[in-house]
């Protein structure tokens, strides 16, 4: 339990924060999990679609400090490389 009225403030709005960020990184994961199921059913052009979409929902993320920039490179990287190989 908080022991100052700011320290009780601060523990709310962490919650609020988390709960908030809960959710923007669920969207991030499914815009990347809709990628692979393309690249694994071998539409090129859903798959292109799909990549073109994530690519700003994983940049947000970025902005909004929930992953850090070298993680969102990687994904973005590797996502790039499995549409390529199609």
């Amino acid at each position: 339990m908080a022991n100052s009225k700011q320290a009780a403030k601060r523990a709310r709005q962490s919650e609020i924060h988390r709960q908030r960020n809960v959710g923007k990184r669920s969207m991030m994961r499914t815009s990347i999990k809709n990628v692979l199921k393309a690249v694994i059913s071998g539409d090129k052009p859903q798959a292109e679609s799909a990549y073109k979409s994530a690519v700003p929902v994983i940049d947000k993320m970025v902005t909004k400090s929930i992953i850090h920039k070298n993680k969102a490179a990687r994904y973005k990287s590797r996502l790039n490389a499995r549409v390529r190989a199609m």
